[in-house]
């Protein structure tokens, strides 16, 4: 195999690991273009382009390090990274290009027929690498269902749950099963913030027919990230109307959210409805059974890599955070003991792993104890958010706000607007009152003493 040959197979696993380590928006913004341009044998220099010298300043600050260790850990004869500008590199093994049936089709009058919604599914996120278990079994199920069934019994589908569980994984396997079993299928995948850019574009260039025929034409609508087009009120507007139409048209929709649709701030009521009218399933954190099952996954397209069966529990135990940060530190350490020649053992690991550990200690967030409190006294999270001053609902605000004080590093001003855009001095007097009737109410305190264990871990 010929130098460029290797360097060009190493970049086609690298460039798989990037998006899916910093995830689809990150890489698709940044990376995805970086094209090789050359590596010199005699000095261990490999050359990348950008398409502008912002893009390879940016890539320069903020990747070159992450870049030098995947080259080393896949080609060690590549000694220096220089980025430079240049040519982008054309879509590569790293996606798959599904285009849209020739009946959907444009054709430009300077050449020939174009596409303005082809699909970039990534080819490793199928359901057959996806790990089901009890946190995701009914979003894994119905994400099948809806893929491959000629008659489904709801749509849309509604999928929600935290970064790094598995949502956009399932986004991209129900397009390529739709896909496989339609191959003349239109499918189009976009995040909701892509869906508001195009719709603003096409505004400013009188093309708004355009832009909802192609969308609205679709067999299979994919939006991702949904909760981005919160407060933006004409992007709602169209994606109202879209929404309509392919759902009564008998077409698919799937849309994803960080959040239930209840959830949602600054969403219109009559799109919460549409988005609960067919199904929604959480996707909920990985326990240490899945985390397991994960790792044993990953390692399978690692067979190289042996990492014993303590570490393997320890990573499990150790990273709950989220899928995509256990799969990266897997990664990581992978790449660190290739480089350093070193056994994978726990104290490897605890080396390499130091910053990602001591993050994963402790690191609560509002969402989570808003949504803890809010099972704690049986009100439902929107509450935590309204406007409601009744006291079944005002007190377990205010305990949610002191646990946010205490358990998180958030400002006052932050905490305030995470819930409901309060003022910090709200905060402040919850805060207050809550300490005041801990002294005076022993159940309150025990209230907040289990909360606070259990969202501790």
């Amino acid at each position: 195999m010929s130098v460029t040959d290797k360097m060009q197979k190493a970049w086609e696993v690298i460039r798989a690991n990037l998006r899916r380590d910093c995830g689809a928006r990150m890489f698709d913004a940044w990376l995805r273009p970086i094209a090789l341009n050359g590596f010199d044998s005699a000095t261990g220099t490999l050359l990348l382009n950008l398409p502008s010298k912002f893009m390879a300043d940016w890539v320069q600050n903020h990747h070159a390090d992450r870049l030098a260790l995947a080259w080393r850990a896949h080609a060690p004869e590549v000694k220096e990274i220089r980025i430079g500008v240049g040519p982008a590199a054309p879509l590569t093994a790293a996606i798959v290009q599904i285009p849209a049936p020739e009946a959907h089709q444009e054709r430009d009058q300077r050449g020939p027929a174009k596409c303005a919604y082809s699909v970039a599914l990534e080819p490793r996120y199928r359901f057959e690498n996806f790990v089901v278990g009890k946190a995701n079994e009914v979003a894994f199920n119905a994400a099948k269902t809806l893929a491959a069934a000629d008659n489904v019994a709801f749509n849309p589908l509604f999928l929600h749950g935290g970064t790094g569980r598995g949502k956009t994984h399932l986004l991209h396997a129900i397009g390529h099963e739709f896909h496989r079993l339609r191959p003349r299928a239109k499918i189009i995948y976009m995040s909701a913030e892509k869906f508001m850019v195009e719709f603003v574009a096409a505004l400013r260039s009188n093309e708004t027919l355009q832009f909802k025929q192609q969308l609205r034409s679709a067999d299979l609508l994919m939006i991702d990230d949904v909760q981005f087009i919160a407060g933006k009120e004409s992007t709602q507007e169209e994606f109202f109307h879209t929404m309509n139409e392919i759902i009564s048209a008998g077409r698919r929709l799937v849309i994803s959210s960080d959040r239930a649709p209840q959830d949602l701030d600054g969403i219109e009521p009559r799109i919460l409805s549409r988005l609960s009218w067919g199904l929604v399933a959480d996707i909920n954190a990985a326990d240490l059974e899945l985390r397991l099952s994960i790792i044993h996954k990953k390692l399978e397209a690692l067979p190289d890599v042996k990492v014993p069966d303590d570490v393997i529990g320890f990573l499990a135990r150790r990273i709950s955070s989220n899928v995509r940060e256990l799969e990266g530190a897997l990664n990581r350490i992978a790449a660190y003991s290739v480089m350093q020649n070193r056994p994978i053992n726990i104290d490897f690991v605890a080396e390499v792993l130091a910053n990602i550990l001591r993050a994963n200690q402790r690191r609560v967030s509002i969402d989570e104890i808003q949504t803890k409190v809010s099972e704690h006294y049986r009100i439902r999270k929107a509450e935590m958010t309204s406007a409601r001053r009744a006291r079944e609902v005002a007190r377990p605000r205010q305990v949610a706000m002191y646990l946010s004080k205490q358990l998180t590093p958030r400002s006052l001003p932050e905490i305030g607007r995470r819930f409901g855009g309060r003022d910090h001095t709200t905060v402040i007097h919850a805060v207050r009152q809550i300490e005041k009737l801990r002294a005076q109410d022993s159940e309150l305190d025990n209230d907040i003493r289990l909360l606070t264990r259990q969202l501790e871990g």
